[in-house]
């Protein structure tokens, strides 16, 4: 069975008032110093991300979404241990809902990409959920990417939760998802056939010397250059562990029935980038609030319409890893109760406050429940 590993984003705002504060590195200090463990952990890491107001987690891969949720839910723990050790509390979000002024880490890499990229490092303050699931060849991997990349759109809007930003409604459910698009490769891909023609394409990137390297390449889904896995970066960190495994799964049972497309020779959606972009902005603007793009057409179809299409695409691959009923049900939930962008929206409706809603997401987060 394939593996997944998950990593996980999020923002550190002062435990007093719910501002962002510059604390990862006195976080992970505190980590060290105090001797804080994971429990069960015994893999995965603790580690800053860009900026000074955010940390990150990632997990040891996993054949069992049960023992990848165990680990999710230890290191959230870990994390916000870490936090509180620097006066700050963890939020699960993928954008700051109240205004932010990001510090970037002493980092010579980070450095230069402020250097290059100028304002688009200064502001880039967002937190994802990158899925990594396993492959046995890059060119496996092609494979995967050409097939999954008409399903990533209904990913991000499953896992939308980052509609504020800087202090206002932004109007959609994942901004996160705009932000990151101000970067030079980034977004869907063309399909690329072949593992020869995926290398050439990063080869050409890299020798054009526009971003630093391959871990600049911030396309929605793309062959880790660090691991044997596909790597789905599209969706926002979720508020609710739960929904993140409900990603894993969906982003495994879609690799797996990729893989055996590819092995069968079958031939992949022959969609453009275009319409995949197309198709996520209306996935990035809407959420699950209502319609999503038709995957192949990009006419507009009920949201329930296109993820339950989803479900459908990868039933035999649930089925056979044993995550159908964990994904119907957090489908499900996510269809009848929304996902973080509506919690958060709903909070602001109840309390017309945003520093409300990050006393909310630090406490939803630190409690481990949406």
């Amino acid at each position: 069975m394939r593996t997944v590993g998950v990593e996980e984003e999020f923002l550190l705002v002062d435990a007093d008032h719910g501002r962002p504060i510059p604390a990862a590195s006195r976080a992970l200090r505190a980590a060290t110093e105090r001797g804080i463990a994971g429990g069960e952990v015994t893999t995965g890491a603790l580690v800053h991300e860009l900026q000074e107001q955010q940390l990150e987690v990632y997990t040891s891969p996993h054949d069992s979404m049960a023992s990848l949720e165990a680990e999710l839910r230890a290191w959230r723990a870990v994390a916000a241990s870490a936090a509180a050790g620097a006066g700050a509390r963890l939020v699960a979000s993928a954008t700051s809902p109240v205004r932010v002024e990001p510090q970037r880490v002493r980092d010579p890499r980070y450095d230069r990409m402020a250097e290059r990229f100028g304002i688009v490092t200064d502001e880039q303050l967002t937190c994802g959920c990158h899925v990594h699931v396993s492959v046995r060849s890059t060119a496996e991997a092609v494979g995967v990417l050409d097939r999954i990349r008409v399903w990533l759109p209904a990913l991000l809007a499953l896992s939308a939760n980052s509609p504020f930003w800087q202090g206002r409604d932004t109007g959609y459910a994942s901004f996160r998802i705009q932000a990151l698009g101000r970067w030079p490769v980034s977004g869907p891909t063309e399909l690329f056939q072949t593992a020869m023609a995926y290398e050439e394409l990063v080869e050409q990137v890299l020798a054009a010397e526009v971003v630093l390297d391959r871990g600049m390449l911030y396309f929605d889904a793309r062959a880790s250059h660090c691991f044997p896995t596909v790597e789905v970066r599209v969706t926002d960190v979720c508020l609710d562990v739960r929904d993140t495994v409900l990603i894993a799964a969906l982003c495994r049972a879609l690799v797996e029935t990729s893989a055996a497309s590819w092995a069968a020779g079958e031939p992949p959606p022959q969609v453009s980038a275009v319409l995949l972009r197309l198709a996520t902005w209306h996935a990035s603007r809407w959420g699950i609030g209502a319609s999503l793009l038709d995957p192949l057409t990009a006419r507009p179809l009920p949201a329930a319409e296109v993820v339950g299409r989803l479900v459908d695409e990868v039933r035999p691959a649930l089925r056979r890893s044993g995550d159908d009923g964990l994904v119907a049900e957090g489908v499900d939930r996510i269809l009848q109760h929304g996902n973080g962008a509506t919690w958060q929206r709903d909070v602001f409706a109840r309390s017309s406050s945003l520093d409300e809603v990050v006393a909310r997401l630090a406490r939803a987060t630190s409690d481990d429940r949406g």
